[in-house]
């Protein structure tokens, strides 16, 4: 049961696409539609940790900074470009390409960490690489698949963010802080940045049009989106490994394939389908510590 949570928190992550392409139909932008998600995900977790151990909101002022580059410059990057990613893309296409984070982590982490690139992290990047360029549709017929040239940048964009966030949040957990710690004062970052850029007309317009519905609707994507998913896959670690929660929550992109074609009809070619396969493999293949894959193999 607890390999399950992983792989929870990869669907629901997948159905980001979901609420942000209704969201921008209902006329909100993306700054917008980040604060409303934000906001209530923001009061949720801190009276969770408030009332579950009060030491997890205490943090260093020396600290702060952190937390600012995590939330302000990551987290609020990988969503605003996502966003847009999502109404340029496919849904499939734009949580493949946000699967090229892991990619950025490493080259991120070879310069701020020395961590070594092997040849598997290597290979393990081509793959990824090749499955984007399949998935995207550039090799395809026009038409077919939905894409632009925009579209691809920002995605890619935003998976340079979500590579950061990870950089940020080894560094805060260096220091000893809790993983919901890093989140809470990240998500409250991104809240206090956006609050005079939202457009908060729209938002009373839109739960005014039907109060108990859109306002269920607003916490349900918050829910879904930022809160759950991260409890899910922090909970799942303390009983995981890694590298398996990695692999399981890469469910996401086969998520989004499968929501992009229930909602809005768009069917994965051949090509998009197996450049999907080829990301999920790489990043399997990467989550796969070396040793263990030549002991296997051995037997």
């Amino acid at each position: 049961m607890i390999q399950l949570l992983p792989i929870l928190s990869g669907i629901m992550w997948g159905a980001a696409g979901v609420f942000v392409r209704i969201f921008t139909e209902l006329g909100m932008n993306s700054l917008t539609i980040v604060e409303s998600r934000v906001i209530p995900a923001v009061v949720i977790i801190f009276a969770g940790l408030f009332i579950m151990d009060k030491k997890l909101l205490r943090i260093k002022l020396s600290d702060l900074w952190i937390f600012l580059c995590a939330g302000i410059f990551s987290m609020l990057g990988l969503n605003l470009c996502y966003n847009e990613a999502i109404n340029e893309l496919t849904l499939s296409l734009a949580a493949v390409l946000l699967c090229l984070a892991p990619v950025f982590v490493l080259g991120l982490a070879a310069v701020f960490f020395k961590e070594k690139l092997t040849k598997q992290k290597i290979i393990c990047v081509i793959l990824a690489l090749i499955g984007c360029v399949l998935s995207s549709g550039v090799l395809e017929e026009i038409g077919s698949v939905k894409w632009t040239t925009f579209g691809l940048f920002i995605g890619t964009l935003g998976a340079f963010f979500y590579g950061s966030y990870s950089i940020f949040s080894k560094i805060g957990m260096m220091k000893k802080y809790h993983s919901f710690t890093i989140t809470a004062y990240s998500l409250l970052a991104v809240a206090i940045v956006l609050l005079p850029f939202a457009d908060w007309k729209i938002i009373g317009d839109i739960i005014e049009s039907a109060p108990l519905k859109m306002s269920g609707f607003f916490l349900l994507h918050s829910l879904v989106t930022s809160i759950l998913p991260y409890i899910l896959f922090t909970v799942s670690l303390n009983y995981i490994e890694a590298g398996k929660v990695a692999i399981l929550a890469s469910s996401e992109p086969v998520a989004a394939m499968f929501f992009g074609v229930f909602f809005f009809a768009e069917i994965p070619t051949v090509l998009s389908f197996t450049g999907l396969v080829i990301v999920l493999l790489a990043l399997g293949l990467l989550s796969v510590p070396l040793k263990r894959k030549r002991k296997t193999m051995s037997n």
